[in-house]
Protein backbone atom coordinates (compact mmCIF):
# COMPACT_ATOMS: atom_id res chain seq x y z
CA UNK A 1 0.00 0.00 0.00
CA UNK A 2 1.92 3.16 -1.37
CA UNK A 3 1.49 6.25 1.34
CA UNK A 4 1.17 9.68 -0.61
CA UNK A 5 2.72 12.65 1.34
CA UNK A 6 1.29 16.08 0.82
CA UNK A 7 3.62 19.14 1.92
CA UNK A 8 2.24 21.31 3.83
CA UNK A 9 2.66 25.22 3.99
CA UNK A 10 4.84 26.74 6.29
CA UNK A 11 4.37 29.84 8.51
CA UNK A 12 6.43 32.95 6.24
CA UNK A 13 8.28 35.40 8.25
CA UNK A 14 7.60 39.10 8.08
CA UNK A 15 9.78 39.91 4.49
CA UNK A 16 12.77 41.91 4.42
CA UNK A 17 11.21 44.26 2.28
CA UNK A 18 8.85 45.50 4.68
CA UNK A 19 11.84 45.81 7.19
CA UNK A 20 13.25 47.45 4.53
CA UNK A 21 10.26 49.75 4.26
CA UNK A 22 10.28 50.39 8.37
CA UNK A 23 14.43 51.03 7.69
CA UNK A 24 13.62 54.17 4.97
CA UNK A 25 11.18 55.54 7.11
CA UNK A 26 13.60 55.97 9.76
CA UNK A 27 16.22 57.00 7.93
CA UNK A 28 13.81 59.60 6.09
CA UNK A 29 12.70 61.12 9.49
CA UNK A 30 16.04 61.32 10.60
CA UNK A 31 17.44 62.90 7.39
CA UNK A 32 14.49 65.43 7.36
CA UNK A 33 14.69 66.16 11.59
CA UNK A 34 18.33 66.36 12.44
CA UNK A 35 18.96 69.62 10.79
CA UNK A 36 16.37 71.20 12.76
CA UNK A 37 17.83 69.96 16.56
CA UNK A 38 19.66 72.54 18.40
CA UNK A 39 20.82 73.34 21.51
CA UNK A 40 21.81 76.71 22.86
CA UNK A 41 21.87 77.37 19.21
CA UNK A 42 24.38 74.48 18.44
CA UNK A 43 23.51 71.99 15.75
CA UNK A 44 23.25 67.83 15.76
CA UNK A 45 25.47 68.29 12.91
CA UNK A 46 26.01 71.48 10.37
CA UNK A 47 29.12 72.22 8.12
CA UNK A 48 28.10 75.98 7.45
CA UNK A 49 30.21 77.47 4.61
CA UNK A 50 28.01 80.68 4.80
CA UNK A 51 29.14 81.07 8.73
CA UNK A 52 32.24 78.95 8.60
CA UNK A 53 31.50 76.54 11.58
CA UNK A 54 31.47 73.41 12.05
CA UNK A 55 28.66 71.63 14.37
CA UNK A 56 29.10 68.74 16.09
CA UNK A 57 27.25 67.03 18.85
CA UNK A 58 25.94 70.24 19.85
CA UNK A 59 29.65 72.00 19.72
CA UNK A 60 30.36 74.69 17.72
CA UNK A 61 34.18 74.26 15.48
CA UNK A 62 35.63 77.03 13.42
CA UNK A 63 36.76 76.60 10.45
CA UNK A 64 40.11 76.44 12.03
CA UNK A 65 39.56 73.36 13.92
CA UNK A 66 38.69 71.32 11.14
CA UNK A 67 41.42 69.24 12.43
CA UNK A 68 37.93 67.32 13.36
CA UNK A 69 37.20 66.71 9.45
CA UNK A 70 39.56 63.70 8.96
CA UNK A 71 38.15 61.54 11.74
CA UNK A 72 34.50 61.93 10.90
CA UNK A 73 35.79 60.96 7.17
CA UNK A 74 37.12 58.32 8.59
CA UNK A 75 34.76 57.21 11.06
CA UNK A 76 32.68 57.22 8.03
CA UNK A 77 34.44 55.10 5.55
CA UNK A 78 35.87 52.47 8.15
CA UNK A 79 31.80 51.66 8.87
CA UNK A 80 30.84 51.51 5.84
CA UNK A 81 34.42 48.81 4.73
CA UNK A 82 33.37 47.10 8.50
CA UNK A 83 29.56 46.96 7.64
CA UNK A 84 30.78 45.22 4.13
CA UNK A 85 32.83 43.05 5.56
CA UNK A 86 29.79 42.03 8.22
CA UNK A 87 26.88 42.09 5.93
CA UNK A 88 27.92 42.08 2.06
CA UNK A 89 26.59 45.36 0.46
CA UNK A 90 23.53 46.08 3.39
CA UNK A 91 24.48 49.73 3.23
CA UNK A 92 23.64 49.54 -0.47
CA UNK A 93 20.26 47.94 -0.17
CA UNK A 94 18.58 49.20 3.56
CA UNK A 95 20.36 52.63 3.99
CA UNK A 96 21.27 54.19 0.84
CA UNK A 97 19.88 57.36 -0.26
CA UNK A 98 19.70 56.20 -4.10
CA UNK A 99 18.20 52.81 -2.86
CA UNK A 100 15.30 54.87 -1.13
CA UNK A 101 14.27 56.97 -3.62
CA UNK A 102 14.53 54.37 -6.45
CA UNK A 103 11.82 52.57 -3.95
CA UNK A 104 10.23 55.93 -2.86
CA UNK A 105 9.49 56.26 -6.83
CA UNK A 106 9.08 53.17 -8.90
CA UNK A 107 7.10 51.21 -5.98
CA UNK A 108 5.09 53.91 -4.06
CA UNK A 109 4.74 56.27 -6.47
CA UNK A 110 4.67 54.41 -10.31
CA UNK A 111 3.27 51.39 -8.56
CA UNK A 112 0.88 52.12 -5.56
CA UNK A 113 -0.13 55.41 -6.37
CA UNK A 114 -0.47 55.88 -10.23
CA UNK A 115 -1.01 51.99 -11.12
CA UNK A 116 1.80 52.45 -14.14
CA UNK A 117 3.58 49.34 -13.15
CA UNK A 118 1.56 46.46 -12.52
CA UNK A 119 3.42 45.13 -9.53
CA UNK A 120 5.96 45.80 -7.01
CA UNK A 121 7.15 41.88 -7.33
CA UNK A 122 8.04 42.70 -11.21
CA UNK A 123 10.53 45.06 -11.74
CA UNK A 124 11.47 43.67 -15.07
CA UNK A 125 8.55 44.41 -16.59
CA UNK A 126 8.61 47.78 -17.80
CA UNK A 127 5.22 50.17 -18.46
CA UNK A 128 4.26 50.26 -22.08
CA UNK A 129 4.30 54.20 -23.01
CA UNK A 130 2.68 53.51 -26.09
CA UNK A 131 -0.45 53.98 -23.77
CA UNK A 132 -1.18 57.59 -24.15
CA UNK A 133 -3.17 56.98 -19.94
CA UNK A 134 0.46 55.94 -19.22
CA UNK A 135 2.03 58.95 -20.78
CA UNK A 136 0.02 61.09 -18.76
CA UNK A 137 1.10 58.77 -15.78
CA UNK A 138 4.41 58.61 -16.16
CA UNK A 139 4.21 62.41 -16.87
CA UNK A 140 2.71 62.92 -13.65
CA UNK A 141 5.12 60.68 -11.52
CA UNK A 142 8.08 62.89 -12.80
CA UNK A 143 6.23 65.85 -11.72
CA UNK A 144 5.40 64.30 -8.38
CA UNK A 145 8.83 63.26 -7.86
CA UNK A 146 10.18 66.71 -8.75
CA UNK A 147 8.73 68.26 -6.06
CA UNK A 148 10.03 65.40 -3.65
CA UNK A 149 13.76 65.85 -5.46
CA UNK A 150 13.49 69.79 -4.18
CA UNK A 151 12.45 69.08 -0.68
CA UNK A 152 15.78 66.34 -0.75
CA UNK A 153 17.75 69.21 -2.03
CA UNK A 154 16.96 71.66 0.24
CA UNK A 155 16.95 69.13 3.40
CA UNK A 156 20.58 68.22 1.95
CA UNK A 157 21.01 71.65 1.74
CA UNK A 158 20.14 72.44 5.64
CA UNK A 159 23.10 70.52 6.42
CA UNK A 160 24.87 73.30 5.12
CA UNK A 161 23.27 76.54 5.77
CA UNK A 162 20.80 76.14 8.71
CA UNK A 163 16.99 75.49 7.79
CA UNK A 164 15.86 78.85 9.77
CA UNK A 165 18.53 81.06 7.72
CA UNK A 166 17.28 78.74 4.36
CA UNK A 167 14.34 80.06 4.79
CA UNK A 168 15.20 83.39 5.93
CA UNK A 169 17.66 83.27 2.20
CA UNK A 170 14.36 82.60 0.71
CA UNK A 171 12.90 86.17 0.94
CA UNK A 172 15.96 87.60 -1.05
CA UNK A 173 16.96 84.72 -3.70
CA UNK A 174 18.49 87.65 -5.81
CA UNK A 175 21.25 87.58 -3.18
CA UNK A 176 21.86 83.94 -2.54
CA UNK A 177 21.58 82.49 -5.90
CA UNK A 178 24.15 79.80 -5.41
CA UNK A 179 22.07 77.88 -2.56
CA UNK A 180 19.12 77.99 -4.83
CA UNK A 181 21.64 76.81 -7.69
CA UNK A 182 22.48 74.20 -6.01
CA UNK A 183 19.20 72.95 -4.28
CA UNK A 184 17.76 72.90 -7.78
CA UNK A 185 21.24 71.02 -9.13
CA UNK A 186 20.36 68.56 -7.24
CA UNK A 187 16.83 68.30 -7.58
CA UNK A 188 17.95 67.79 -11.30
CA UNK A 189 20.43 65.58 -10.94
CA UNK A 190 18.13 63.41 -8.58
CA UNK A 191 15.29 63.49 -11.65
CA UNK A 192 17.68 61.93 -13.83
CA UNK A 193 19.20 59.46 -11.65
CA UNK A 194 16.02 58.36 -10.40
CA UNK A 195 13.50 58.68 -13.49
CA UNK A 196 16.00 57.70 -16.36
CA UNK A 197 19.60 56.43 -14.75
CA UNK A 198 18.06 53.86 -12.36
CA UNK A 199 19.91 50.82 -11.09
CA UNK A 200 22.53 51.78 -13.59
CA UNK A 201 23.79 54.14 -11.06
CA UNK A 202 24.18 51.18 -9.13
CA UNK A 203 25.72 48.86 -11.14
CA UNK A 204 27.87 50.85 -13.65
CA UNK A 205 28.51 54.80 -11.46
CA UNK A 206 29.05 54.05 -7.81
CA UNK A 207 32.50 52.40 -7.06
CA UNK A 208 31.87 50.78 -3.89
CA UNK A 209 30.50 47.30 -5.87
CA UNK A 210 34.32 47.66 -7.12
CA UNK A 211 35.42 48.10 -3.29
CA UNK A 212 33.80 45.41 -2.07
CA UNK A 213 35.29 42.66 -3.69
CA UNK A 214 38.42 43.49 -2.07
CA UNK A 215 36.17 43.79 1.47
CA UNK A 216 33.83 39.93 1.39
CA UNK A 217 35.31 36.93 2.78
CA UNK A 218 33.49 33.91 3.57
CA UNK A 219 31.79 34.58 6.19
CA UNK A 220 30.03 37.52 4.68
CA UNK A 221 26.66 37.81 4.97
CA UNK A 222 24.82 37.95 1.72
CA UNK A 223 21.95 37.05 -0.42
CA UNK A 224 23.38 32.89 -1.96
CA UNK A 225 21.26 31.03 -3.55
CA UNK A 226 22.09 27.16 -2.10
CA UNK A 227 22.95 25.04 -4.96
CA UNK A 228 23.28 21.90 -2.92
CA UNK A 229 19.27 22.04 -2.14
CA UNK A 230 18.16 23.70 -5.34
CA UNK A 231 20.39 22.34 -8.43
CA UNK A 232 22.90 23.46 -10.62
CA UNK A 233 21.28 26.14 -12.91
CA UNK A 234 23.79 27.67 -14.51
CA UNK A 235 27.41 27.23 -15.52
CA UNK A 236 30.10 29.64 -15.40
CA UNK A 237 32.39 29.58 -18.69
CA UNK A 238 34.54 32.36 -17.34
CA UNK A 239 34.97 36.36 -17.65
CA UNK A 240 31.72 36.75 -16.20
CA UNK A 241 29.74 34.80 -18.79
CA UNK A 242 27.32 32.37 -17.45
CA UNK A 243 25.64 29.21 -19.36
CA UNK A 244 21.97 28.43 -18.39
CA UNK A 245 21.48 25.39 -18.04
CA UNK A 246 17.82 24.23 -17.44
CA UNK A 247 14.65 26.45 -18.05
CA UNK A 248 12.07 24.34 -16.80
CA UNK A 249 11.97 22.51 -13.72
CA UNK A 250 11.29 19.15 -15.44
CA UNK A 251 14.59 19.32 -17.11
CA UNK A 252 16.29 19.99 -14.43
CA UNK A 253 14.67 17.16 -12.22
CA UNK A 254 15.85 15.35 -15.16
CA UNK A 255 19.41 16.14 -14.79
CA UNK A 256 19.44 16.14 -10.87
CA UNK A 257 16.13 13.98 -9.30
CA UNK A 258 16.69 15.86 -5.84
CA UNK A 259 17.16 19.29 -6.80
CA UNK A 260 14.07 21.48 -5.23
CA UNK A 261 14.12 25.27 -7.64
CA UNK A 262 10.88 25.02 -9.62
CA UNK A 263 12.49 27.61 -12.14
CA UNK A 264 9.86 29.91 -11.35
CA UNK A 265 12.13 33.14 -11.48
CA UNK A 266 10.37 34.75 -9.29
CA UNK A 267 13.83 35.63 -7.63
CA UNK A 268 14.77 37.05 -11.09
CA UNK A 269 11.95 38.84 -11.51
CA UNK A 270 11.87 40.75 -8.59
CA UNK A 271 15.70 41.54 -8.29
CA UNK A 272 15.90 45.86 -8.94
CA UNK A 273 19.34 45.54 -10.66
CA UNK A 274 18.35 42.50 -12.88
CA UNK A 275 20.63 40.27 -12.12
CA UNK A 276 19.56 36.08 -11.21
CA UNK A 277 20.90 35.49 -7.93
CA UNK A 278 21.19 31.65 -8.71
CA UNK A 279 24.51 32.42 -10.97
CA UNK A 280 26.94 33.74 -7.56
CA UNK A 281 27.66 36.32 -6.22
CA UNK A 282 27.85 39.56 -8.59
CA UNK A 283 29.18 43.03 -8.25
CA UNK A 284 25.54 44.84 -8.66
CA UNK A 285 23.39 42.35 -5.86
CA UNK A 286 22.70 45.63 -3.18
CA UNK A 287 21.59 42.85 -0.93
CA UNK A 288 18.16 44.41 -0.63
CA UNK A 289 16.84 40.82 0.08
CA UNK A 290 14.22 40.97 -2.59
CA UNK A 291 14.94 37.55 -4.22
CA UNK A 292 14.87 36.17 -0.55
CA UNK A 293 11.72 37.05 0.00
CA UNK A 294 10.15 36.19 -3.31
CA UNK A 295 11.41 31.94 -2.69
CA UNK A 296 10.60 32.65 0.88
CA UNK A 297 7.14 33.08 -0.29
CA UNK A 298 7.38 30.06 -3.28
CA UNK A 299 9.22 27.29 -1.00
CA UNK A 300 7.15 28.09 1.99
CA UNK A 301 3.61 27.39 0.39
CA UNK A 302 5.16 23.97 -0.86
CA UNK A 303 6.65 23.52 3.15
CA UNK A 304 10.13 24.18 2.22
CA UNK A 305 12.66 26.59 3.80
CA UNK A 306 13.77 29.36 1.14
CA UNK A 307 16.52 28.40 -1.54
CA UNK A 308 17.79 31.75 -1.13
CA UNK A 309 19.16 32.60 2.15
CA UNK A 310 21.27 35.74 3.83
CA UNK A 311 23.82 33.86 4.73
CA UNK A 312 27.71 33.02 4.03
CA UNK A 313 30.14 30.81 1.39
CA UNK A 314 31.08 29.46 4.64
CA UNK A 315 27.50 28.07 5.56
CA UNK A 316 25.10 27.60 2.34
CA UNK A 317 28.09 27.09 -0.49
CA UNK A 318 31.48 25.44 1.09
CA UNK A 319 28.83 23.83 4.82
CA UNK A 320 31.52 24.01 6.57
CA UNK A 321 29.17 25.21 9.80
CA UNK A 322 27.44 28.29 11.29
CA UNK A 323 28.74 31.74 10.08
CA UNK A 324 31.04 33.51 12.39
CA UNK A 325 30.16 37.13 12.68
CA UNK A 326 32.65 37.95 15.52
CA UNK A 327 35.99 37.14 13.65
CA UNK A 328 39.48 39.00 14.05
CA UNK A 329 38.72 41.35 10.72
CA UNK A 330 35.67 42.39 11.79
CA UNK A 331 37.12 43.18 15.41
CA UNK A 332 39.74 44.63 14.15
CA UNK A 333 37.27 47.25 12.65
CA UNK A 334 35.49 47.60 15.62
CA UNK A 335 38.48 48.43 17.78
CA UNK A 336 39.24 51.10 14.97
CA UNK A 337 36.08 52.70 15.24
CA UNK A 338 36.46 52.66 19.26
CA UNK A 339 39.39 54.61 18.80
CA UNK A 340 38.38 56.64 16.62
CA UNK A 341 35.07 57.75 18.15
CA UNK A 342 37.51 58.08 21.92
CA UNK A 343 39.66 60.56 19.89
CA UNK A 344 37.08 62.87 18.74
CA UNK A 345 34.85 63.12 21.92
CA UNK A 346 38.44 63.59 23.92
CA UNK A 347 39.21 66.32 20.96
CA UNK A 348 34.95 67.62 21.63
CA UNK A 349 35.88 67.96 24.89
CA UNK A 350 39.15 69.83 24.90
CA UNK A 351 38.00 72.08 22.21
CA UNK A 352 39.13 76.16 23.22
CA UNK A 353 36.28 78.12 23.38
CA UNK A 354 38.08 81.39 22.17
CA UNK A 355 41.15 81.76 19.12
CA UNK A 356 44.68 83.34 19.73
CA UNK A 357 47.66 83.38 17.54
CA UNK A 358 50.55 85.17 18.93
CA UNK A 359 53.24 86.82 16.66
CA UNK A 360 56.18 88.50 17.74
CA UNK A 361 57.36 91.53 16.66
CA UNK A 362 60.85 92.35 14.82
CA UNK A 363 61.72 94.27 16.68
CA UNK A 364 63.37 92.24 19.65
CA UNK A 365 63.25 94.61 22.52
CA UNK A 366 63.00 98.75 23.69
CA UNK A 367 64.65 100.14 25.96
CA UNK A 368 63.60 103.18 27.88
CA UNK A 369 63.99 105.21 31.35
CA UNK A 370 61.25 105.62 33.48
CA UNK A 371 60.79 109.12 35.51
CA UNK A 372 62.47 107.33 38.85
CA UNK A 373 65.41 106.14 36.87
CA UNK A 374 64.16 102.46 36.44
CA UNK A 375 65.25 101.02 32.84
CA UNK A 376 62.19 100.05 31.21
CA UNK A 377 62.27 96.67 28.74
CA UNK A 378 59.32 96.16 26.61
CA UNK A 379 58.40 93.61 24.15
CA UNK A 380 55.99 94.18 21.33
CA UNK A 381 53.32 91.30 19.71
CA UNK A 382 50.50 91.49 17.43
CA UNK A 383 47.35 89.35 18.98
CA UNK A 384 45.01 87.82 16.74
CA UNK A 385 41.54 86.43 18.07
CA UNK A 386 38.72 85.32 17.67
CA UNK A 387 35.40 85.04 18.95
CA UNK A 388 33.82 81.59 18.60
CA UNK A 389 30.73 82.27 20.88
CA UNK A 390 27.25 83.23 19.78
CA UNK A 391 27.12 86.64 21.46
CA UNK A 392 29.96 89.49 22.51
CA UNK A 393 32.97 89.07 24.71
CA UNK A 394 35.64 91.49 26.62
CA UNK A 395 38.74 89.47 26.45
CA UNK A 396 41.77 90.69 28.65
CA UNK A 397 45.66 88.91 29.65
CA UNK A 398 47.43 87.31 32.16
CA UNK A 399 51.54 87.43 32.09
CA UNK A 400 52.65 84.27 33.49
CA UNK A 401 56.16 84.29 34.26
CA UNK A 402 58.23 81.09 34.93
CA UNK A 403 59.65 79.65 38.33
CA UNK A 404 63.39 81.05 38.38
CA UNK A 405 63.44 84.29 36.53
CA UNK A 406 63.00 86.97 39.22
CA UNK A 407 61.03 89.49 38.27
CA UNK A 408 57.31 90.50 36.89
CA UNK A 409 56.11 90.86 33.37
CA UNK A 410 52.94 93.36 33.59
CA UNK A 411 51.02 94.80 30.47
CA UNK A 412 51.46 98.05 28.95
CA UNK A 413 48.94 97.92 26.59
CA UNK A 414 46.13 97.25 26.52
CA UNK A 415 45.03 99.07 29.65
CA UNK A 416 41.59 97.85 29.68
CA UNK A 417 39.81 94.75 28.70
CA UNK A 418 38.59 95.08 25.17
CA UNK A 419 35.02 93.88 23.43
CA UNK A 420 35.47 91.37 20.16
CA UNK A 421 32.32 90.48 18.06
CA UNK A 422 31.58 86.79 17.40
CA UNK A 423 32.68 85.94 13.70
CA UNK A 424 35.11 88.55 12.76
CA UNK A 425 39.38 88.34 13.62
CA UNK A 426 40.38 90.81 16.38
CA UNK A 427 43.56 92.12 15.27
CA UNK A 428 45.45 93.83 18.85
CA UNK A 429 48.77 95.15 19.25
CA UNK A 430 50.05 93.90 22.53
CA UNK A 431 53.09 95.12 24.90
CA UNK A 432 54.84 93.59 28.06
CA UNK A 433 57.30 95.30 30.00
CA UNK A 434 59.13 94.92 33.27
CA UNK A 435 61.10 97.30 34.67
CA UNK A 436 62.98 94.52 36.87
CA UNK A 437 66.79 93.34 36.24
CA UNK A 438 66.34 89.43 34.73
CA UNK A 439 69.40 89.41 32.42
CA UNK A 440 71.12 86.43 32.98
CA UNK A 441 74.11 86.95 30.88
CA UNK A 442 76.36 89.70 30.21
CA UNK A 443 76.44 89.74 26.33
CA UNK A 444 73.83 87.46 25.19
CA UNK A 445 70.27 88.30 25.40
CA UNK A 446 68.18 86.49 27.83
CA UNK A 447 64.51 84.44 26.33
CA UNK A 448 62.53 83.86 29.12
CA UNK A 449 59.62 81.62 28.00
CA UNK A 450 56.25 83.14 29.29
CA UNK A 451 52.27 81.98 29.22
CA UNK A 452 50.16 84.37 28.06
CA UNK A 453 46.69 83.74 29.77
CA UNK A 454 43.73 85.04 27.30
CA UNK A 455 40.04 84.94 29.03
CA UNK A 456 36.80 86.64 28.27
CA UNK A 457 34.85 88.46 31.48
CA UNK A 458 32.01 86.56 32.43
CA UNK A 459 28.77 89.29 33.39
CA UNK A 460 29.89 89.87 36.95
CA UNK A 461 33.07 91.22 35.26
CA UNK A 462 35.12 88.01 36.76
CA UNK A 463 37.47 85.81 34.50
CA UNK A 464 35.57 83.02 32.93
CA UNK A 465 37.31 79.71 33.34
CA UNK A 466 35.54 78.17 30.52
CA UNK A 467 36.33 80.60 28.08
CA UNK A 468 40.07 81.14 28.71
CA UNK A 469 43.04 79.76 26.82
CA UNK A 470 46.98 79.18 27.39
CA UNK A 471 49.79 79.95 24.41
CA UNK A 472 53.83 79.66 25.15
CA UNK A 473 55.57 83.35 23.49
CA UNK A 474 58.91 84.06 24.66
CA UNK A 475 59.81 87.91 26.61
CA UNK A 476 63.62 88.97 25.56
CA UNK A 477 65.53 90.81 28.10
CA UNK A 478 69.00 92.60 26.90
CA UNK A 479 72.30 90.64 28.24
CA UNK A 480 73.90 93.39 31.35
CA UNK A 481 76.33 94.89 29.42
CA UNK A 482 73.33 96.17 26.77
CA UNK A 483 71.74 97.58 29.58
CA UNK A 484 75.28 99.74 30.90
Amino acid sequence: MSQKTESKAIDIPTSWRIKRYYMYGIATILSLVVPWIQINGNHLFLFSFDKMKLHLAFIQFDMQELYLMPFLLMLLFISIFGMTVVGGRVFCGWLCPQTIFRVVYRDLIETKLLKLRKRIGNKQQEPDMSKPENKVKKTLAIIIWTVLALIAGADFMWYFVPPQDFFAYLNNPADHMVMIGFVVGVAIFLIYDIVFLKENFCVYVCPYSRVQSVLYDDHTVMAIYDEHRGGTIYEDEGNGQYKKLFTKQNNLREANPNSECTTCEKCVTVCPTHIDIRKGLQLECINCLECVDACTTVMGKLGKPSLVTWSSDYEIVEQKGKTHFFRPKVIGYGVILLLITIALGWMGTTKEHMLLNINKDTVAYTIEKTEDGKTLIENSYTFLMQNIQQEKQKYYFDVIVPKGYNGKISISRPVHPFPVVPGKIKKKIVILRTTDNMAKHKQEDTIIPVTIHAYALDKDGKKSKKIAVDRKTTFIFPGSDTLK
